[in-house]
């Protein structure tokens, strides 16, 4: 088989039955799977999902777990991953849709660029702008300034260029690090790589399976040629700010702990209640917060 596309959901049942319906409509001339893993929804999700798409799951082309508790988004995935049988993976959010045969470009791409590990395409916001989705690897001072929400008030040089905001998006490009919502990888090397992180429970996982990539000696690419839907954090926008930023903060901590200094995970911890505080005052004021992909 040549692909498997491993979605995880969690409460985005109108979103879920679009993405599934388009890539059944547009993913052509190629052998593939679709793999839902659902974090205990209680929107009906998978009830609808089986009555929608009962010819796909008896022939087993759509295969459904259902999680009884929310296993977070790297240990679902995992799940999936392992029952996967193409050579080729595809991760990606349920509140994302197909408009071409996007698997087939990434296919095709990838079997004929061996240095690369990851590939990811063009993401377009539900009114079909471009959302961005290449950032620069992190740095203490990007963190900070971010952790301190200093970022909603001004972008200064260095977080500008952690955000990538001078990345040309037409033009293929070897980049640093992606956008998990939607990632392209070969079934062996993400193996090779033990799946994803476990410990992080949502946020970071993405950076962190990068530069696990780059490290193995290969690269991470985007391709232009292809555009993709993405409606944007439909799951995550249902969750209070302060539980977000919580969770942010301890993908963050675990991040750096593992890839930087010591010293700069340290002082990270230290400035992170701050951070809470803020989404504190976000959620009394029911305020909607800005996700980075925004500035």
């Amino acid at each position: 088989m040549d692909l498997s596309i491993i979605i995880v959901n969690w409460n985005v049942r109108e979103y879920l039955n679009r993405c599934v319906e388009s890539i059944f409509k547009f993913t052509q001339n190629i052998t593939f799977e679709v793999i839902v893993v659902d974090n205990a929804s209680n929107d009906g999700s998978m009830t609808e999902l089986r009555q929608l798409f009962r010819d796909k799951i008896q022939s087993g082309q759509l295969l459904l777990i259902e999680n009884k508790q929310n296993a977070g988004f790297s240990r679902a995935n995992n799940q999936g991953l392992k029952e996967a049988q193409g050579n080729h993976i595809l991760f990606m959010n349920p509140d994302m849709e197909f408009v071409e045969n996007t698997p087939r470009v990434m296919k095709n791409w990838l079997d004929h660029h061996p240095e690369a590990g990851i590939v990811t395409c063009k993401l377009l916001f539900g009114d079909k702008s471009l959302q961005p989705n290449i950032k620069h690897h992190p740095t203490w001072i990007s963190q900070a300034f971010i952790l301190l929400k200093l970022h909603h008030l001004f972008l200064p040089k260095f977080v500008k260029h952690y955000l990538a905001k001078e990345f040309d998006y037409e033009t293929v490009s070897e980049v640093e690090q992606v956008m998990g919502a939607f990632i392209y990888i070969s079934h062996q090397l993400i193996n090779d790589l033990h799946g994803w992180d476990e410990d992080y429970w949502l946020s970071w996982e993405d950076v962190d399976l990068c530069r696990r990539v780059q490290k193995k000696g290969l690269k991470v690419f985007y391709l232009p040629d292809t555009n993709v839907i993405h409606y944007e954090s439909k799951s995550f926008e249902k969750v209070p700010s302060v539980t977000k930023q919580r969770r942010f903060n301890r993908s963050l901590f675990i991040y750096f702990k593992k890839h930087h200094q010591p010293w700069e995970y340290y002082s990270l911890m230290a400035i992170a209640p701050i951070s809470v505080l803020l989404a504190y005052v976000v959620q009394l004021f029911h305020a909607k917060p800005k996700p980075q992909s925004r500035f």
